[in-house]
């Protein structure tokens, strides 16, 4: 029997059946709070974590929402958002969020920290909350 070529294939099956999306890299159900969007601090709280498989949810200003991820890491877009329709103050700080988390295309995640940002500069800077 060819013992390299077996588990070379077993690698190549496990790899495929892998979750290749951002949930696949940065630590599952982690709450991450948003400190900025473009560079300047966001005063509003709204968190992201990754609860399954291909999927990211959270807090908003005022609703929770989750949404799909579908592209592999370190790319990232959302599907359509899913929130509650709760109405509170920071109704307006929750559109900015919605709306840039709707432009991001890149996720990068390194130790407490997660970036998400757009080919155009955007960008919404996470940090993983203790």
């Amino acid at each position: 029997m060819n013992w390299p070529m077996l588990l070379f294939a077993a690698t190549a099956i496990a790899q495929c059946t892998a979750d290749e999306t951002l949930t696949g890299y940065a630590p599952q159900n982690t709450v991450f709070a948003l400190r900025e969007i473009d560079g300047a601090p966001y005063a509003a709280v709204a968190t992201l974590t990754l609860p399954e498989r291909g999927m990211i949810a959270g807090q908003a200003p005022c609703n929770a929402y989750s949404t799909a991820i579908t592209v592999p890491y370190p790319w990232f877009r959302v599907e359509a958002i899913a929130a509650t329709k709760r109405a509170c103050p920071s109704l307006a700080a929750e559109t900015v969020f919605f709306d840039a988390l709707a432009q991001m295309t890149l996720a990068e995640w390194s130790g407490d920290i997660l970036v998400l940002s757009s080919e155009t500069g955007r960008e919404m800077v996470f940090e993983a909350q203790e």
